[in-house]
């Protein structure tokens, strides 16, 4: 409770900063398949394309509280990890085995809670082929979970690039890569594919509504 508190008093009070840094417009692959609120437990995957990505979707999904997967070097800024803490991140530690995060994600979901994950795992870098591999814990943790999966692609035009583009596709039902008769790994890695597809063809969507607005 104290944690959808805080990220709704932050976007009240953020309101007013947002319009000017991110000044989002918003597309839709198809607004009635899934449009800006969320209903019940789901995922929402994204490319990566600035550490502003999270603060930018906590807007974009207005009504419902992001608990996103967050690298440990962010947890290890102060304030800032004191505030992510707050916000409701959930620990993600790179240079471990700790896969706590995944069982966090899972229950969270379960209870009926929003989860977002960047499955690049970090920021592409100038050159790399994007969107990079994507890890398969997401996966891992949708098929688990069994709740909806939402692809989402920003160009991650902030900070007076112009204003920001997101695009919201539909849900992608990980029960359709539940296969009982594969083994575990072949559906984790069936679905880690999909997903990856479905964020590449957003952004060549995504691509294609800008331009033909501009």
């Amino acid at each position: 409770m104290l944690i959808e508190f805080f990220n709704g008093f932050v976007k009240v009070t953020g309101w007013p900063a947002q319009k000017l840094i991110f000044r989002t417009k918003i597309y839709y692959e198809d607004k009635q398949a899934q449009g800006r609120h969320i209903r019940g437990g789901a995922m929402v995957v994204s490319n990566h394309t600035s550490v502003f990505d999270y603060a930018a979707y906590l807007f974009v999904f207005f009504t419902r509280t992001l608990r996103v997967q967050m690298a440990e070097v962010l947890f290890q800024k102060q304030p800032l990890g004191t505030f992510l803490k707050m916000m409701g991140g959930i620990y993600v530690n790179r240079d471990t085995h700790d896969f706590s995060f995944m069982r966090e994600s899972e229950e969270l979901l379960n209870k009926g809670k929003v989860v977002g994950v960047f499955p690049e795992s970090r920021i592409p870098k100038p050159g790399e082929e994007t969107p990079l591999p994507f890890k398969p814990s997401a996966a891992c943790i949708a098929l688990a979970a069994r709740k909806p999966v939402i692809p989402v692609v920003t160009d991650g035009n902030y900070f007076g690039k112009g204003r920001a583009h997101v695009l919201i596709g539909k849900p992608i039902d990980p029960r359709d890569y539940a296969d009982p008769e594969r083994p575990e790994k072949e559906n984790i890695q069936a679905l880690t594919d999909v997903m990856r597809e479905r964020i590449i063809e957003l952004e060549r969507l995504l691509d294609e509504r800008v331009n033909a607005k501009a």
